[in-house]
């Protein structure tokens, strides 16, 4: 048992060389080479790791799910997420990484005089903690990719649909690019709520900087005309190119009582 007491101290207070070596010996079995920084990094990250990984060697149970190593596969996740990087770029690393943990591990163990059972606990317990990183970071990049598209797609959807106030008691609403469901259901709840704040008597509604519009997008916009109706505004549609008018005549949906030219310009000519 002293002999893997001194195991276990030695990882401890080698935490940073052993770091160096590792990192230096990934990247040379993978032929990469990265930016300083990025290996000051990896190199600092992998500190963390084996200071966990030594004073987990004092424990003779396996923890489900070691909170320290968790934080430190988030940490890892978080790093690669918001490089805007693969996921990949870290799977592709977990063999030779693993490889390079064995084979050191295996020769501290053999300077050190552990047994065959203490060296297979070693073993055991360092891939058991790489096995649970890989897992942690997987679900990390995945939480943080959605997160992060979810607040690309808010921000899109308020570039999609500005409030351009043009005269006293006029706003153009320009839809620009594609507008899907999620897009659409965004101006119903967020921008016809502002406009109606801003007291307008006319909205231009100007689709020119649409690429295309389905049946089910042309309800949507149905049903906020119908709504600033009911709020007392004349609504007014400029820029509706033949194939989406196509669109909307094609599922039947009736935007006859709706006003409608071709440019922005026309509908401000009309309401003077």
């Amino acid at each position: 048992m002293s002999s893997f007491l001194n195991f276990s101290n030695y990882i401890r207070k080698s935490v940073q060389s052993l770091s160096v070596e590792v990192v230096d010996a990934v990247l040379h079995k993978m032929q990469l080479t990265i930016p300083e920084w990025e290996k000051e990094q990896a190199i600092n990250m992998y500190n963390e790791l084996l200071a966990f990984f030594g004073e987990s060697l004092l424990c003779e149970k396996d923890e489900a799910v070691p909170e320290a190593l968790v934080e430190w596969s988030k940490k890892n996740a978080a790093m690669q997420a918001t490089a805007g990087r693969n996921i990949s770029e870290i799977v592709v690393r977990y063999p030779p990484t693993r490889d390079v943990f064995n084979e050191l591990l295996t020769d501290i163990s053999l300077e050190l005089g552990l047994s065959v059972k203490e060296h297979a606990f070693i073993i055991k317990r360092i891939n058991n903690m790489l096995d649970i990183s890989l897992n942690e970071t997987f679900f990390a990049f995945e939480r943080l990719s959605n997160e992060f598209k979810e607040e690309t797609q808010k921000e899109l959807a308020k570039l999609s649909a500005p409030i351009v106030p043009v005269k006293e008691g006029i706003v153009v609403l320009p839809l620009i690019g594609e507008v899907n469901d999620y897009r659409a259901a965004y101006i119903m709840e967020n921008v016809i709520p502002k406009i109606a704040e801003l007291e307008v008597d006319h909205v231009i509604v100007d689709f020119s900087g649409i690429l295309t519009i389905n049946t089910q997008i042309a309800d949507y916009f149905r049903q906020i005309e119908e709504i600033l109706h009911l709020m007392g505004m004349h609504v007014i549609t400029t820029g509706l190119r033949p194939e989406l008018a196509q669109t909307v005549v094609n599922a039947g949906i009736d935007f006859s009582r709706l006003e409608a030219y071709a440019t922005v310009k026309q509908a401000l000519e009309s309401i003077q």
